[in-house]
């Protein structure tokens, strides 16, 4: 690396790691870049010489912000670190992936520019044991999954320390220091702004009045130093970020927003000094001061707006509780904190109190309000046996409730991994916006450059601010904000609903949607089956059925197998026990080979069609055989409530336009009553989980836009088939499944919600991106002509993009009504 690649490179009297002044008596010294560099303490003598011996040299070249120094001695630090290794620490913020592996959320302080990330990222990666780590820049949130049996978390600590940065558990709170320190620093650069902009207008102003012989030479040099004088801090300090980040860019190769709008403020700068040098010529300091201004006042309300909006995840963040009262074996009662808890200590929730943790109600009765986890506003009755939500609040009377789920195995946690999961990915229509825009900043300068050199040739004394004028009033900051900023609010709002958003790609897709295809079981229906009748082959052998199908079901996690099992009083157990997904089960009960499934299944063993006296069933029954080598045992009837809100929802989807059917494993004649009973036309039974593919592709073949609505966790082909899967998210499937969309509470209305919502963005999305390029192709030719000032254009550039930003707050305003 050459003397001249190296970006930020402090003096010869100041350390080249940290910037701090060396020491007239220090000897520390590091090769880097093929050259000695000196340093102001063994400490950054240490951390130059890892990055060295890494490998990561480009650090240097990289970087355009010094790291915050260290304010501890290493060793002391390190030593420190071996308590993140303690099982009972990591509870909060450390969950298992797998048998050995582990995974971190951690926040690192020390980030300062996007080499900061890129040296952690490269860093941490290289150590042995480190299977991924990927860091967030805007957030400074990091997450690192490790093999423990080959380093612990205590060793990526102090890997981290070694080269200058802190790392810490996240939380909340931290985060929120973060954004509070990025507003303060925005709110100082704004004021200097501020205050500088209205000291150059006062000596501006006298030469815009006077006329011609009202002022002397000397006075209005005079008044052109002070200007200058006064710019200094407004250009070197508020307007630094934007030099920043546009080398930054230059360096890598890009073109970024902040290109244009350094181009703007440096050449009317530049063009200003020499102007006050020389004594001729016109200067720009006025505008360039209120241009300033004007640009960081909208980032300013931008940025607020901005951290508003992604406040969804951080809010859910909030509403675990510090403490739970903990019930002693003795009859007492202590105060613990909730991090200790653990599966099957009881608790006592107080009215008014969120309840700590995953779990179910021993004792007492009262009622859970959900809102912020489910979107359910009503408050949710729970009573003995039932489940209850950790961050859900305990409304009427007190609880006792045995944890069943902690730390990162809770609901709430799954929906925060789902959250984080969504706001990391980028739709494709946000990748093309980028794209634009890039190609926009090209076609932007090769006009701005065009509009000078034409007005130089007609009038030199106006080119300068006209080209500067081009610029900024159309620097595309609103086309890169129309999209992102609605569909990050657009989320939360939904997140608000009970619908979360767990793919970057499902608002979109939710939006287009023509067509609903619907699972029956669990999805259409509650999902709690009771065995309705059984008809045995033979008159007094009912148990013995029902003992052999429960044995042959134990395993199974289907609604089916659940009821059976409800019915059955125990006593057999399988062996050799096979599924077939779609069919049924297969099993070895008391030396005779059973099935227990659809009739072809079943038949296939027995080896003879069904009888009669199994095959006459009630059509509204969903219904399943059980039968031997050579025999028919029994059939079971069982009995599944429509959800309550089921024909509504598909009623309401209809009147949008939108096309549904239900695609089932029931029998035809099952699925077809059904059907009846909720007015869908389109009703398909005795699919297997190939068919209801074949089904969804046939209907993409159409030009549909699909959404298959399941249980998140059968039918996986199907639900990732569809240009959208949403699934049912109750109990602990939420953490396992791998649709896009996810009903938290088991509410169908909240789907017509959705979708109303998903529509009303996409028509905020199409309102900012017609007022984005309405406004630039209105803005530029004004520019061209001449008739925008600096000052103006950087008024209507920051105009646009805080437009765009509060159009998209609107969809905060939960919408339920009808699409327009």
């Amino acid at each position: 690396m050459s003397e001249s690649s190296v970006s930020f490179r402090p003096s010869q009297a100041e350390c080249y790691h940290c910037g701090l002044p060396v020491p007239s008596d220090a000897r520390f010294e590091v090769r880097i870049g093929g050259a000695p560099r000196e340093m102001c303490c063994a400490g950054c003598q240490a951390v130059a010489q890892a990055i060295v011996d890494n490998g990561l040299d480009d650090y240097y070249r990289h970087r355009d912000a010094m790291p915050e120094s260290q304010k501890e001695a290493i060793p002391e630090a390190l030593e420190e670190l071996g308590l993140f290794d303690h099982p009972d620490f990591q509870k909060s913020f450390v969950r298992p992936v797998g048998e050995h592996e582990r995974e971190a959320a951690l926040i690192l302080e020390g980030i300062t520019c996007a080499a900061c990330v890129w040296l952690n990222e490269q860093h941490v990666a290289a150590l042995k044991g480190v299977t991924a780590i990927s860091i967030n820049y805007a957030t400074r949130r990091a997450r690192v999954r490790w093999d423990e049996r080959e380093v612990h978390l205590s060793d990526i600590l102090a890997a981290v320390q070694a080269i200058g940065y802190r790392a810490y558990p996240y939380d909340e709170a931290r985060s929120e220091q973060i954004a509070k320190r990025e507003r303060r620093s925005a709110l100082w650069r704004l004021f200097v702004a501020g205050f500088g902009m209205m000291q150059v207008m006062m000596y501006a102003i006298p030469a815009y009045v006077a006329g011609d012989g009202d002022m002397t030479a000397d006075i209005e040099q005079l008044l052109r130093w002070a200007s200058f004088i006064l710019t200094l801090p407004v250009v070197f300090y508020s307007a630094a970020p934007f030099f920043q980040r546009a080398w930054r860019d230059v360096r890598l190769k890009r073109l970024g927003m902040d290109v244009p709008v350094a181009l703007g403020v440096g050449s009317a700068f530049l063009a200003s000094c020499w102007a006050t040098f020389t004594a001729s010529g016109e200067v720009y300091f006025d505008s360039v001061a209120m241009f300033v201004f004007f640009l960081l006042c909208g980032r300013y309300l931008e940025m607020v707006a901005r951290q508003k909006a992604v406040r969804g995840v951080e809010s859910l963040g909030k509403v675990l509780p510090v403490f739970a009262d903990k019930l002693l074996a003795d009859g007492g009662e202590e105060r613990v904190p909730v991090s200790t808890l653990v599966v099957g200590d009881r608790v006592r929730v107080r009215p008014g109190e969120a309840i700590p943790a995953d779990g179910q109600v021993l004792d007492g009765e009262s009622a859970a309000d959900e809102a912020l986890l489910t979107g359910e506003s009503r408050p949710v009755s729970k009573t003995p046996g039932d489940l209850v939500t950790g961050g859900s609040v305990n409304v009427s009377s007190p609880l006792v409730i045995e944890v069943q789920q902690i730390g990162d195995a809770t609901r709430l946690a799954a929906i925060m991994r789902l959250m984080e999961r969504a706001s990391a990915e980028k739709p494709a229509l946000v990748q093309m916006a980028d794209r634009i825009a890039a190609r926009f900043i090209a076609f932007l300068l090769l006009v701005a450059v065009t509009s000078g050199i034409g007005w130089y040739l007609v009038d030199p004394d106006r080119a300068l601010w006209v080209f500067v004028s081009v610029l900024v009033v159309s620097c595309p900051c609103a086309l890169s904000l129309a999209t992102p900023a609605a569909l990050t609010v657009s989320s939360d709002a939904m997140s608000k609903l009970g619908v979360l958003i767990t793919r970057g790609h499902a608002i979109e897709a939710l939006a287009k949607v023509d067509t609903f295809m619907f699972d029956k079981t669990g999805t259409l229906t509650e999902g709690r089956m009771r065995l309705a009748e059984v008809r045995p082959v033979a008159d007094g052998s009912r148990d013995t059925a029902v003992k052999i199908a429960a044995a042959l079901e134990a395993g199974s996690e289907h609604a089916i197998a659940t009821a059976i099992l409800n019915a059955s009083p125990g006593g057999a157990s399988a062996s050799g026990v096979r599924a077939t997904t779609g069919q049924g089960v297969e099993g070895v009960v008391d030396g005779i080979r059973y099935r227990i499934g659809r009739e072809g299944f079943v038949a296939d063993l027995v080896g003879r069609g069904v009888p009669d006296v199994l095959a006459q069933g009630d059509a509204r029954h969903t219904t399943v055989f059980l039968g031997s080598e050579g025999a028919w045992v029994a059939a079971f009837d069982c009995t599944d409530m429509p959800r309550e809100d089921a024909a509504q929802t598909i009623r309401q989807l209809e009147a949008a336009g939108i096309r549904t059917g239900v695609l089932s494993g029931d029998a035809p004649d099952t699925v077809t009553s059904f059907a009846k009973s909720l007015s869908l036309d389109d009703a398909r039974g005795g699919l297997t989980p190939q068919q209801k593919y074949e089904a969804i592709a046939l209907l993409q073949a159409q030009h549909r836009v699909v959404a298959m609505v399941g249980d998140g966790v059968n039918d996986a082909p199907v639900l990732a088939q569809a240009h959208v899967s949403i699934a049912m998210g109750g109990g602990t499937e939420l953490a396992r499944t791998q649709a896009d969309v996810v009903l938290l509470g088991g509410r169908l209305q909240a789907l017509v919600d959705g979708v109303m919502l998903a529509r009303r963005t996409f028509r905020i999305i199409r309102q900012n991106l017609t007022w984005a390029f309405g406004y630039n192709m209105v803005a530029i030719p004004l520019a061209v002509a001449g008739w925008v000032t600096p000052w103006m254009a950087g008024i209507g550039m920051s105009a646009s993009s805080l437009m765009v930003v509060l159009n998209a707050l609107r969809l905060q305003r939960a919408n339920k009504g009808p699409a327009r």
